[in-house]
């Protein structure tokens, strides 16, 4: 099974475009690790045509809000349907089990041992001082972030999360996780 996971970052703000729709934002830069080659990879907007036909040979896109947030804005770019795509996003996951939504770095801290490196307003600004390399550096840290709470989960069956300053376990269901399904993809681009 061909597994993405991946996270966008923005050159702007919900305040800045005066709407709480992802589509309504730019996209600065998304990085992927791709399962078949075992790599990590970013893309520049002016580089999307590079990514397409990966996330179409693609039989699920891993990320955290990636439902809510990253497919929907990703979409404004591509010239299909990115949600016909099977995916896993591991805040709905969390939040189905727990009831609310937990921070991923507060995620990662109680389950890895590690943080994020930044937070995403702060790519922002990096971005808007021409700060790409350290936007694109980021982003592949909370990819692998994101890759190893999906590996976490998917053997363990839970996460963790800190409750002041006692570590719960959030029990997920990573049963159909991995289970192919039938595509719905249209490969919509030339090879």
């Amino acid at each position: 099974m061909r597994k993405v996971t991946f996270d966008i970052e923005t050159s702007n703000l919900f305040s800045d475009v005066g709407s709480n729709d992802p589509a309504k934002l730019a996209l600065s830069v998304v990085c992927v690790h791709d399962s078949e080659t075992d790599s990590y990879s970013s893309y520049l907007e002016e580089d999307l045509g590079k990514l397409w036909p990966i996330l179409e040979k693609t039989d699920m896109l891993i990320g955290y809000n990636s439902d809510h947030f990253d497919i929907p804005l990703l979409n404004k770019y591509y010239p299909g349907d990115l949600s016909k795509i099977k995916s896993v996003d591991l805040l709905k996951e969390i939040r189905a089990s727990l009831g609310r939504r937990i921070k991923l770095d507060d995620i990662a801290e109680a389950t890895l041992g590690k943080n994020k490196t930044a937070h995403g307003l702060e790519a922002v600004v990096w971005w808007r001082n021409g700060e790409k390399d350290k936007v694109v550096k980021y982003c592949l840290e909370d990819v692998k972030i994101t890759k190893e709470l999906y590996e976490y989960a998917l053997k363990n069956k839970h996460v963790k999360y800190r409750e002041g300053t006692v570590v719960k376990d959030i029990k997920l269901d990573p049963s159909n996780w991995e289970k192919t399904t039938e595509t719905a993809m249209t490969h919509t681009l030339p090879f």
